[in-house]
């Protein structure tokens, strides 16, 4: 499947990490869509292409790579300092000319397209797909495995070579304020969750908690049949966000 043309970008953060990003452009509308990817994930990776190629259809899109992630400096912070990466790809997106900026975030960019907005904001919608709601959680097989790989000196270097996932040592201090309670700070920006109902690495008492954190505009989606993130988004789940992104901010 051909995808939408787009043109290279590089963002700098306000604390000076360069990001790789790319700018599918979109012509007479002033919406701009900025795609934030899950864990391990690249806005290069096949599964992303083809979302932001469905999104360009409802408007100019950005996609970036978090610290840490693709050809982007830095090392992860996993959920952390990335609110500031989102930062630099949602000013691009004003200065690119759209006035109406909606973030669409899967898994750990779900969890900062939600803290981003609940304690920057300067977005007009946000869309949070297979988010965790919590710091910690170990109860499924593969966020243990996520575990692993995050805090053992092994596991770093294997999601170095494999992923290309350059992941910070360390634990986090101060513990960064939670999506749940992040979530509460984002209305009067329209808030969509979005949540499968089979997916193995965050069951739905996550997307409840994150809905029950916040407040009106919000809405939850549920959706049968549906794993977790980018790679398992049906092309008519991603066309169903962007009706709604549109039917919210044009």
């Amino acid at each position: 499947m051909p995808y939408a043309p787009h043109f290279p970008v590089m963002l700098r953060t306000d604390d000076g990490v360069r990001l790789n990003a790319a700018h599918t452009p979109s012509t007479g509308t002033d919406l701009g869509i900025v795609m934030a990817h899950g864990f391990t994930g690249s806005w290069r990776d096949r599964t992303a292409r083809r979302i932001v190629h469905v999104l360009s259809g409802y408007g100019g899109v950005v996609a970036f790579d978090f610290r840490g992630h693709g050809r982007s400096g830095g090392e992860t912070t996993v959920g952390d300092l990335e609110i500031l990466d989102l930062d630099a790809a949602v000013r691009h997106a004003r200065v690119a000319g759209y006035s109406k900026i909606a973030v669409v975030g899967f898994s750990m960019g779900a969890a900062v397209a939600v803290r981003h907005a609940g304690l920057r904001g300067g977005v007009d919608a946000v869309v949070a797909v297979s988010a965790p709601a919590r710091w910690y959680y170990r109860g499924t097989k593969p966020m243990r495995q996520v575990h692993w790989a995050i805090e053992r000196p092994f596991g770093r270097l294997a999601a170095r070579v494999v992923k290309r996932t350059r992941i910070a040592r360390g634990d986090w201090n101060p513990i960064p304020m939670p999506p749940h309670e992040a979530a509460a700070l984002i209305s009067p920006t329209p808030l969509l969750i979005v949540h499968g109902d089979e997916d193995a690495f965050f069951p739905l008492d996550h997307a409840h908690q994150l809905y029950a954190g916040a407040r009106e505009p919000k809405e939850l989606w549920i959706e049968p049949g549906y794993g977790h993130a980018e790679t398992a988004a049906p092309p008519e789940l991603i066309r169903r966000i962007g009706k709604w992104i549109s039917s919210n901010l044009l």
